[in-house]
């Protein structure tokens, strides 16, 4: 059904809802668009009274009609439950910056419920950069979470989408955000989703402010923004340049202390960090890191126990240290029984392991584990 809208919101010229509603001297509301066409060709009279006007007409804005019909938009059922996509164009026309709960709440509801078409109609619109704006509002944090809510649905529309949100320049906002505020952990899942392609992994690394910030969520965040922070790093450090640049942003303490709380997350982000160089020196360095992941190898899900003797094997295949210390926290012990795990995976990470560590014991170890 058609929605039913006051007649005052229509134009008395073109009918339609007034997207820039102006007073004529008359004292009558024209929208903008069609009452400058009127008077462009030479008419001079009031469309509605019929009244001669001025030789220079005056269109002062009505804001509180604006305002009216602004309201009115944004608090309308969502494009879900409405078959008007006619107004869904009305309130992203009418969308700028600054904008307030309601209008970011329907825009929001527009990108969330209404699908790709409606994804695609807020970003040809022009509000991305509206919605961006609105993300770097540090001391409104209710507009700043349904912006970045926004931002967050529009991202998942594709690779295109994610490409042209850092185009537009969304970066800069949502690394801002992950300053441990209510909207850190949305920010950090908004980059998580930014990061998928393999451009925007280079390009959010190279900011100067992105990684760190994540270590610092991961270090000093609640549980959900410590979730959300090394899942970020973990698609992050899949392109090789960021894993130095989490090592030397200090995200490997927090992680290992993340690991040992049972974060098969952070288990798997220092898989990746232990796959360079700067990241195995750390965990050397790291007292008891060792211990921990003998405890997610004894006691994690499967998941976590594959990833966990990955980082052991990268960790002790040059360092005899490690290796000792693997040996000396029940790692070989452990590995002889999962080299028959049923999970295949596994089992060949634990045998890998358990050789590594095999020539640092006994010959009769070593035999048995073969066997």
């Amino acid at each position: 059904m058609e929605v039913q809208l006051p007649d005052d919101f229509r134009c008395p010229i073109s009918l339609e809802v007034m997207t820039d509603p102006v007073i004529l001297s008359s004292g009558h509301t024209f929208d903008r668009a069609s009452i400058q066409r009127w008077l462009d060709v030479g008419n001079r009279t009031c469309p509605v009274t019929k009244l001669p006007l001025p030789p220079s007409p005056s269109l002062t804005p009505n804001y509180a009609l604006r305002s009216l019909i602004s309201s009115y938009l944004a608090r309308r059922p969502s494009a879900a439950s409405s078959s008007d996509g006619h107004l869904d164009s009305l309130l992203l026309a009418r969308f700028s910056f600054p904008s307030d709960a309601p209008t970011l709440s329907a825009v929001l509801r527009l990108a969330q419920r209404g699908g790709a078409a409606s994804r695609r109609l807020v970003a040809d619109s022009g509000a991305i950069s509206v919605l961006i704006r609105h993300a770097d509002v540090a001391d409104r944090s209710d507009l700043q979470h349904l912006a970045l809510r926004a931002l967050l649905h529009i991202s998942l529309d594709g690779d295109h989408a994610r490409l042209g949100l850092l185009a537009e320049g969304a970066l800069d906002p949502v690394v801002s955000a992950l300053r441990g505020d209510p909207a850190a952990a949305l920010a950090a899942t908004l980059l998580t989703s930014l990061s998928i392609i393999d451009v925007n992994k280079a390009t959010i690394g190279a900011h100067p402010a992105s990684i760190p910030r994540l270590a610092a969520l991961l270090s000093d965040g609640d549980e959900r923004q410590r979730r959300e922070a090394a899942t970020a790093l973990y698609e992050l450090c899949k392109f090789a340049e960021n894993r130095r640049r989490a090592v030397r942003a200090g995200a490997v303490a927090p992680l290992v202390r993340f690991a040992g709380e049972g974060s098969e997350r952070a288990v798997r982000v220092l898989g990746l960090l232990a796959k360079c160089r700067e990241g195995k020196d750390e965990m050397r360095k790291k007292a008891g890191f060792v211990r921990v992941l003998a405890d997610v190898v004894r006691t994690g899900s499967p998941r976590g126990v594959e990833h966990a003797l990955v980082v052991l094997n990268l960790v002790c295949s040059d360092s005899q240290e490690m290796a000792f210390e693997a040996i000396k926290v029940g790692v070989l012990d452990l590995c002889s029984v999962l080299t028959t795990d049923m999970n295949q995976k596994i089992g060949k990470n634990a045998m890998e392991l358990a050789l590594r560590l095999g020539i640092f014991s006994s010959p009769c170890t070593i035999t048995k584990i073969g066997q």
